[in-house]
């Protein structure tokens, strides 16, 4: 008899899981696809400016989605509002000056040098250490038997190639991660070096003379890096009897070291400012100490070259996406029918900056993020992939479902069977895939912390990070129909008996 009971028990539940509620079907019906356009078109508009971090177009962002939460009748996320303020950090350069043998270059036209990691410096060096390709591994070493500690080192990018083409650290055709800059420059710190020249082929003009964005106030170590173009390069190896790209390709059989004098200045300053991000509450009933949360972040681009990028997919799309459900979910609660687990409506910013707004979240949780059943994250679903081959009128792509909880995947594919019959795309779940788009949305830092994600995405396009990401390119019949399944998920997860198990062991 118990052996009967349990299956029957499991056909039951997942049965009773797989029929539709007739309110999750009612409510659903506020999110429509004009509403959505509604919403996104101020979202996009050009009086946003691009809802770049920091900057009056995110304020202007935040402003709006705090009102709406307001109007809905949702409760303030934050001891503080709304508004979760955070401070957000710029290191600027306020001085760079650099010469090769008395040879003065421009800034961003001949050499680059970031403001992220610099110390200030004022150095003279009268000679420069070859070090290839500036790589450390097990089969293959620029620094063998090279001394580079407190000297000026140049390095190229690429790394070292067998005879057929293949790389010799990877094996295959594809390279290796030690030939990242980071791995390179890192492994030139590891090494003692006090300046990196990193040597590029084709040069990349700039005039940016600032940092990455970070939240917590930090102090540059270790050795500055100048980025230099061919010319810098011949300046400095004039005299030397052997071609330096040849010398490069060799490796550290031709290392060596040279005279050449190098003379760098450079100052930073910090800037501090303030971004936020946009919480609000809809309280549950019985289960109101745990939490489902929706996110979506709302920060862009900004103006780039008097361009705005106005970032209407990305992620004005996701950002427009929790606004509506929480519309939805504000009527149900409004009608009698609200979710027994509290719903946390959250749009972050910062997340273009390295999912700041994120991390600082979780970093600053204003509730416990042990009672979260789950981060319903929406970033891109408002375009089509090109490249997709299935129905490209009713698909998404989930990332996550297969991590943290094997309850994911079973809960995801009974609503989309019970509601929408859509295509859900899990090939970005392998974790060989070279895109890692599960580590580069805001799910991921709710996954750090332990807490079971859905990220839903659309794929890239061809107006991906341009200034033509706009709100005439959004299918919004289809953005509707995800929506929607991220809705009638959402209030599966709020109002079923049992959190979402943490099972799987995070990777």
């Amino acid at each position: 008899m118990r052996k009967l009971f349990v299956p029957l028990a499991l056909l039951l539940s997942v049965s009773a899981m797989a029929q539709q509620n007739k309110d999750a079907v009612k409510f659903s019906q506020t999110i429509t696809a004009s509403d959505l356009k509604a919403k996104l078109s101020v979202l996009a508009g050009p009086e946003m400016e691009g809802r770049e971090t920091a900057t009056a177009g995110q304020r202007k962002a935040a402003a709006y989605i705090e009102n709406h939460f307001k109007q809905l009748g949702l409760l303030p996320g934050t001891p503080q509002g709304y508004q979760q303020q955070y401070p957000v950090f710029i290191d600027s350069l306020s001085k760079v000056a650099f010469a090769v043998n008395s040879n003065r270059f421009n800034f961003g036209e001949n050499f680059s040098i970031s403001a992220s990691t610099l110390t200030d410096t004022l150095a003279k060096f009268n000679e420069i250490v070859l070090v290839g390709y500036g790589i450390t591994d097990s089969l293959y070493d620029d620094y063998k038997d090279l001394d580079v500690k407190g000297k000026c080192i140049l390095i190229a990018e690429g790394e070292p190639k067998s005879d057929d083409g293949t790389y010799i650290i990877s094996g295959t055709k594809r390279p290796s991660r030690a030939s990242s800059p980071f791995s390179k420059i890192a492994n030139a710190k590891k090494h003692g070096a006090a300046l990196v020249l990193f040597y590029q082929t084709t040069f990349r003009k700039t005039t940016n003379r600032k940092g990455n964005m970070y939240t917590a106030a930090r102090a540059g170590g270790g050795a500055n890096t100048v980025v230099i173009d061919s010319t810098v390069a011949e300046t400095i190896i004039a005299g030397l009897p052997k071609d330096l790209n040849e010398m490069i390709k060799s490796g550290h059989s031709l290392s060596t070291t040279f005279k050449a004098t190098i003379d760098v200045e450079v100052k930073k300053e910090v800037l501090k400012l303030q971004s936020s991000n946009v919480v609000a509450i809809l309280p549950g009933t019985d289960k109101k100490e745990e939490y489902v949360f929706l996110t979506g972040h709302y920060d862009h681009l900004g103006i780039q070259n008097g361009q705005i990028y106005y970032g209407a997919d990305d992620d004005g799309s996701g950002t427009t996406s929790v606004l509506q459900m929480a519309q939805a979910f504000a009527a149900a609660k409004a009608a009698g029918k609200g979710p027994r687990r509290s719903i946390v409506f959250m749009t972050v910013s910062g997340e273009e900056k390295g999912l700041l707004g994120s991390e600082y979240y979780t970093s600053h949780p204003t509730v416990d993020l042990k009672k979260v059943s789950v981060d319903l994250n929406t970033d891109m679903v408002g375009r089509i992939d090109p490249t997709y081959k299935g129905d490209s009128t009713n698909y998404v792509f989930v990332i996550g479902e297969d991590k943290l909880s094997s309850d994911l995947i079973k809960v995801s594919d009974s609503i989309n069977k019970s509601y929408m019959h859509m295509e859900l795309d899990r090939r970005y779940n392998d974790p060989k895939d070279p895109n890692r788009f599960y580590y580069r949305s805001d799910h991921f830092n709710f996954a750090k912390n332990g807490v079971p994600v859905i990220f839903y995405f659309n794929g890239t396009h061809a107006d991906y990070h341009k200034p033509t990401d706009t709100v005439d390119k959004i299918n919004f019949d289809l953005m509707e129909k995800r929506v929607k399944l991220v809705f009638y998920t959402a209030w599966e997860m709020a109002n079923r008996d049992a959190m979402m198990v943490r099972d799987i062991p995070l990777n």
